[in-house]
Order: C-alpha cells, then structure tokens, then sequence
C-alpha cells in the first residue's frame, strides 16, 4: 500500500536467489518454459529503457504512459507483470480491474527524480506558496512520481503530465490560475514552458532542501511558474559538451535529446522530444541518417540494431544507464513467475482507495486535456 507521504510500502519482500542458483542461461530456458506454461494468466509489460533480455519476454513494450493504457485494456489476464520502476506499476494498478494484480519484479526498481519529492515535501511547500501570493497556483505533476504526489494534484484541481502531453498541459494549467507549481523534473518543466513563450527569469526553482525552498515571497510573488528541484539522473548525464563534440566532430549528424535533458542541452540540440517522439522521428528518417541520441542507453541500443541503415548513436560517449530500470532481471522475472504458479504471488502493488480516487482524477484530467 502507499502512505499518503509516498513510500512505498510492502508486505512481500524483496526477489531471493534460489539456493541451488541458476546460470544466466538457465534462467533464460526455465523463464521461457514457464511464461509457456502460464500463456494469457499473465502479461508482461516492458518499459523501453529494459534490457534486451527483459524486453524479449515482453507481451507489450512502450512508455510508462503507453503501458498503463495497455494494462487498462487487459480483460482476461490476472496478472499484469510490470517490468519498470513502482510509479508505473502503481499507475497500472490504478487503471487495471479489482481482480487483477500488479507485480512488480523487484521492489527496488525505484525512480530517482520520483524520489526527489515526497508528499510530505510537496505539503510543506504548497502552504508556504500559497501563503505568500494570493494569486491561484495551479499543480502540475509529471507522471515519473508516486501515486501520493498524484493524489495530492487531484486533491488541488490540477493535472499529471507526459513528457508527450506537457505543453498542453501546462498551457490549460495557466489558463486555470496565474501561477504553475511544477514537479518533480525541472529540466522538463523548464525547457516547456520557455518553448510556450514563458522566459526563464519568471521561472524559479523551489529546493525542498532549503528553508522555504530557497525563496522569499517576493520571487515567489513575482515568478509565473516555480520549478521542484528535481531530474533524471539519465538524461542530466547530457551535457552542453556533448553537443560541442558532435557539432565540431560530425556537424551533419541529427542530435535529437529527451525533454528531461537540461536546458543547455535542449536548446543546443536540433530535435527534443519524448521517447515515442525520437522513436518515431528515428522511424521516418531516411537511409543513412546519422542521429545521436540523448536519453537511456538501453533504448538508443535497441534503435541502432532495429534500424540498421541508419547511424544512431549516443549523445553520451558514457553509457547513460537507468541503474533503477536495470535491476528488473530475468532472475527476478522468473521468481515472479514461479511465485504465482506457487499460489504465492509476490511483490503486488496495489494503491490505496483515497490516494487511487485523486491520483485517478487528476490522471482524468490530463486524457481530457489530451
């Protein structure tokens, strides 16, 4: 269950390694066996940043977003296997039926910037804003956070967004109040609204680690949109350098970059988007198109051998990893596995009723905007 200050809590523990363990390879051969065993009582959900060896044994792969959809539309299968990090496989339980159940393989498999705020964090700061301006705030929430942060944007009138939908979104909110409280990601809130008109000094950033934040009521007064501290530890491995390499070393190559990469990055950069943006971008491309890619590793990878007659590679010459993404493993796929067929499922997430009825009014909001 999930208290209302956003940590995630549970009764089942964390996967174990069996005592007579497995090898790689034999893992592989039993994960396949028994996901044939077990046909439609379970689907598998592969975010894009998996590995190759998770995504092989996805039903269903996509982004965060595209996979809570996807889970909503299963009818038949009982369990939903959600190989990403908890805020999505918390989203999915949100959105699947009462008789389904949402298995996460390991409880690990956090979010960083999801971390960068709590709901007890989001409380504090909420009071201290809206006492210093009696101008209407309106909270916006990217959907990369827990299901508290959700319901507290439900709770105040406002709206979750996708890195797809974050224009439209933000764009409503404004139109809503006078003033934007955006969270978790800066970097995504930052580089939307300058791209919406909005210059930078009417932004600020509000630091939980400070007092108030590190504002005084009169740049909060002043400020359109106040910014959370918070990023993707990813995408903020991009740096102004990298584009400097690039535009020196091959100036005809694509740099397409994530929307969660710095402002520096973004703008140095000739196309940003969300992941479903630079996968489709990437698809259209004609043969022998050079791209450099700034997001996660896992994904850029997969691109570059899926579409061979192009030259993609990665903005980074450091693998820009997803370290929480990647403890997901088929070890700990198969655990799931054999935990059901034991009658013993393991690691269900599952939200409470007062935190999923706001989180799903705010989640209502943003598909009605969109």
């Amino acid at each position: 269950m999930i208290d209302i200050y956003g940590d995630l809590k549970s009764k089942d523990h964390l996967p174990q390694i069996p005592e007579s363990e497995l090898s790689d390879e034999e893992v592989l051969v039993e994960l396949t066996s028994i996901k044939k065993r077990m046909g439609d009582k379970v689907v598998v959900l592969g975010h894009h940043y998996q590995q190759d060896d998770v995504i092989a044994f996805a039903d269903i792969t996509g982004d965060s977003l595209e996979l809570a959809r996807k889970a909503a539309e299963i009818k038949d299968a009982e369990f939903i296997m959600f190989c990403g990090v908890h805020f999505m496989a918390e989203t999915a339980d949100m959105l699947t039926a009462k008789h389904q159940k949402v298995i996460l393989p390991d409880l690990r498999a956090g979010c960083s910037m999801a971390d960068m705020a709590n709901r007890r964090e989001i409380d504090v700061a909420w009071k201290y804003l809206t006492e210093c301006t009696s101008e209407k705030i309106v909270p916006i929430t990217y959907i990369n956070c827990t299901a508290a942060l959700k319901s507290f944007v439900g709770e105040n009138n406002g709206s979750i967004c996708t890195s797809s939908n974050a224009e439209k979104v933000i764009t409503w909110g404004l139109s809503q109040g006078q003033k934007l409280l955006f969270f978790p990601d800066q970097h995504l809130g930052r580089n939307t609204c300058f791209k919406l008109g909005i210059p930078l000094e009417d932004m600020v950033v509000y630091d939980p680690r400070k007092q108030h934040g590190g504002l005084t009521p009169e740049k909060i007064q002043k400020a359109k949109v106040i910014l959370w501290y918070g990023f993707c530890s990813v995408h903020q491995g991009f740096t102004a350098e990298h584009i400097k390499m690039w535009r020196a070393k091959e100036p005809d190559r694509i740099l397409i970059v994530h929307p969660e990469c710095s402002f520096e990055v973004v703008q140095g950069a000739d196309l940003a988007g969300s992941t479903s943006y630079i996968i489709n971008q990437i698809k259209a491309a004609a043969p022998g198109t050079k791209f450099a890619v700034g997001t996660e590793i896992n994904l850029v990878n997969r691109l570059a051998e899926k579409f061979p007659d192009l030259d993609i590679t990665s903005l980074s010459p450091y693998q820009c990893l997803c370290t929480t993404m990647y403890r997901v493993r088929p070890r700990w796929l198969l655990e799931s596995y054999r935990a059901i067929e034991r009658g013993e499922p393991i690691n269900v997430i599952t939200v409470d009723e007062v935190t999923k009825k706001f989180a799903l009014k705010a989640l209502d909001q943003m598909l009605s905007i969109s």
